[in-house]
């Protein structure tokens, strides 16, 4: 899987950039058809009273789709990249499940039909 990972509005910073490649590796272990994963963090504005978030945003390629992952703010930019990649990580699973046409129940558990007994 390729990753790329791209810093606006602030400063490179080697530790986030490791800090990706941690959590795009647990994707790995999730679906090994991930073929490219992009990364941007960025740092939009500055907030005079509440500081400035930042917001990351994931753009996974699969075959067959593109999974997408935006604005997840924090104050802190490690929390905002676990946010973010365990959004993707549900969306990827939920992606898999669609392509092994996998169904869930329907809410509320309202089955229509029968219950025939043996007699």
């Amino acid at each position: 899987m390729q990753i790329t990972t791209t810093f606006r509005d602030m400063a490179t910073s080697p530790a986030l950039q490791a800090a990706v490649e941690r959590w795009a590796a647990r994707l790995d272990h999730v679906s090994h058809r991930i073929t490219g994963c992009h990364v941007s963090i960025e740092r939009p504005h500055r907030h005079q009273l509440h500081g400035s978030p930042f917001q990351v945003n994931i753009v996974l390629g699969v075959p067959g789709a593109q999974i997408m992952v935006s604005n997840h703010t924090n104050a802190d930019p490690y929390v905002a990249v676990a946010n973010a990649f365990r959004a993707a990580r549900r969306q990827l699973l939920e992606h898999i499940d669609l392509q092994r046409h996998f169904v869930k129940a329907p809410a509320g558990g309202r089955y229509t039909g029968f219950v025939a007994s043996k007699q």
